[in-house]
This record gives C-alpha cells, sequence and structure tokens, in this order.
C-alpha cells in the first residue's frame, strides 16, 4: 500500500502528535510518519518522538537570523523525508507568505474551536464567556489568513454548564485526538478534496441527534 507520508511540526507536549503516530501504527493506516520537526529542544514531544522510533529533526528557531532562514531548514527536512502533507500539531511560529505559498493546499492544522468562530488564541475562556452549548475543534487547510482555510472536518463538544477552562480544553483534546488521525485517512484515501476554498466530501454524513444540545426531545 503505497502510505501518505506526512511531516509534523510540533513546539509543545505533542500529544496530538502522539495520537497521529499511534494511528500510523495500525494495520492498514495509509499514513506514515517521515519526519516530525520541533522548533523548542526542551520540548515534550521531542522525547516522545524519539520513545515511538520516529524520525525527530530540532530546528531551533532561535538559531537563525530570521524567519526565512528557520523555515528554509524546516523546508529542507521535509523534501528530504519526501514529505508530501505537512500536518501542524501545536506549531506555535507564525509562518511567512512564502513558506505558506509554498505548501499551500499541502498544509493542514488543528484548531480548537468550530471555525470560523474563535479565531485565535484563548478560545475556551471565550467559548465559557460567550456562553454558548457547543465548540469543538477544526481541522483545516492553511493559508494567509490566520484560522481562516478551507475547512476538512469538525468534531463538535459539549460545553456543559459546570465547564471551566481546564475540563473543557482536556474534552476538546480528547476529540483532537480522534478528528486529527481521521482527517488524515480521509486525505490519503482521497475521500475529500479542495474544491476552490471549499473542501468537498464524497460519503456525506447526516448528523446525529445526539449532536443537538440540548439533546432533542422524542415526540
Amino acid at each position: 500500500m503505497q502510505k501518505l507520508k506526512i511531516g509534523i511540526l510540533i513546539s509543545g507536549r505533542g500529544s496530538n502528535m502522539h495520537s497521529i503516530i499511534r494511528a500510523c501504527k495500525q494495520p492498514n493506516f495509509p499514513v506514515e510518519v517521515a519526519v516530525v520537526i520541533c522548533n523548542r529542544p526542551d520540548a515534550k514531544g521531542v522525547q516522545i518522538a524519539k520513545d515511538e522510533a520516529v524520525n525527530i529533526v530540532v530546528v531551533d528557531h532561535k538559531n537563525f537570523a530570521d524567519r526565512p532562514a528557520f523555515e528554509a531548514e524546516m523546508h529542507h527536512h521535509l523534501i528530504e523525508n519526501g514529505v508530501e502533507l505537512v500536518c501542524h500539531a501545536g506549531f506555535m511560529r507564525i509562518l511567512t507568505e512564502a513558506f505558506v505559498t509554498t505548501w499551500l493546499g499541502k498544509q493542514i492544522n488543528i484548531h480548537p474551536s468550530l471555525l470560523p468562530s474563535f479565531k485565535g488564541m484563548h478560545m475556551h475562556e471565550r467559548v465559557l464567556k460567550a456562553g454558548v452549548k457547543i465548540t469543538g475543534c477544526t481541522v483545516h487547510y492553511i493559508t494567509l489568513e490566520l484560522d481562516s482555510g478551507p475547512i476538512i472536518a469538525q468534531t463538535a463538544v459539549p460545553v456543559l454548564s459546570d465547564d471551566d477552562v481546564a475540563s473543557l480544553s482536556g474534552r476538546v483534546f480528547e476529540a483532537e485526538h480522534q478528528l486529527y488521525p481521521h482527517v488524515l485517512r480521509m486525505i490519503a484515501e482521497k475521500s475529500c478534496y479542495l474544491d476552490g476554498d471549499i473542501v468537498r466530501h464524497k460519503n456525506d454524513l447526516v448528523a446525529e441527534p445526539s449532536l443537538y444540545s440540548p439533546t432533542l426531545h422524542t415526540y
């Protein structure tokens, strides 16, 4: 089976990276991790990648004079390892227009809200303050505008009455760890595709009643 080769970019603990690595180790999963690139030598995700025997490269952004030089080194490692799709998994660096354009349509990110709502930072605090009843996470293609690229898939997560930031973020994290591998399978199997600024799915699903919040009454 020809597998989709991905490169994962991380800056921290690498929990989404770890969920992807575990998925890639399952029989018949159509994706392989060609390389993990981390911009922080002390990040917990570096050791996790090593423990999982995954190819890990540390490209410390502090060692470069500017962003283009840093990104050129990342690009080198991505190309050297035959990466076809770049996956951001908690990568906390703003990219230049040149890098985004080079990997346009071949670079994705996961965001802990139901985009286009709650773009940017501090999503969970803002969700709780707004009083919304459903939040979630979104995997989308990366474009020049932050958190605004074509949406590939989303998972809904309920906001409970007694939630605080810690409890809500933990529930969203669990959803992220399921959604990201699911999206990678879809891309690898070509069950979704870019149509301009929209991602189309070959097999759409009808929402289950449990996705409503509060749950719908039956009559």
